[in-house]
């Protein structure tokens, strides 16, 4: 629902822009002398072909700049939402929510970062009960996003978890965090796990740290 808003806005004031132009361009031809006025008439055609070739020049930035615009409210707004939530299980959600959204980048998360870091690894200390596995795998791959190393032993220990999901969350975490610490294990791990899955997220990592 989100995206359909923010695409209506972008096509808004991609229309406003047009007719605006097209405003402009009525006011200037009536004030135009009838020669030069004849003149642009001979020349309708390629004078066109120049004005939609600058119309879609125009199009491009700005609905990109309108969509960089309306994801950076909409991750304001979640950050809001998370910084004043109490209950633990909405806040995760909310944490797992606000690095979806930004594509798991930690650009204009700054406030948030020791927030999230602190719910990430209490969460996957604490979620040991064998239905939990999955949340203990989001947390595992979102602790990676957050960039911060200090993360690394638990994202290691992660990776002797019972559950395959995690294990290959938590390559897929040090692959994000290109912790070359950890390279011995993940080679390990690639070589030796049972799960197909996670042995493909553990070379993805190691792929990943010598980008």
């Amino acid at each position: 629902m989100l995206d359909h808003r923010a695409q209506g806005q972008a096509n808004l004031t991609v229309l406003a822009v047009l007719l605006g132009l097209i405003v402009t361009s009525v006011w200037v031809w009536k004030r135009l002398p009838a020669d030069t006025q004849d003149y642009i008439i001979d020349k309708a055609v390629p004078m066109a072909a120049i004005a939609l070739v600058m119309a879609v020049l125009l199009f491009i930035p700005i609905r990109a700049m309108v969509r960089r615009h309306a994801k950076s409210q909409e991750r304001a707004k979640l950050l809001t939402l998370f910084e004043r939530e109490t209950v633990q299980d909405k806040k995760l959600e909310m944490a797992f929510a606000l690095l979806e959204m930004n594509g798991y980048r930690i650009d204009g998360l700054d406030s948030a970062i020791p927030a999230l870091r602190e719910l990430f690894a209490t969460t996957l200390q604490r979620a040991l009960g064998d239905k939990q596995h999955r949340i203990r795998g989001m947390a595992a791959s979102h602790l990676g996003a957050l960039q911060d190393l200090s993360v690394v032993p638990l994202l290691l220990k992660a990776l002797e978890d019972d559950h395959a999901y995690v294990r290959s969350c938590a390559a897929l975490g040090l692959g994000r965090l290109r912790a070359i610490e950890a390279r011995e294990r993940l080679k390990t791990v690639m070589e030796h796990d049972w799960d197909q899955t996670v042995r493909s997220r553990a070379r993805e990592a190691l792929e990943r740290m010598h980008e």
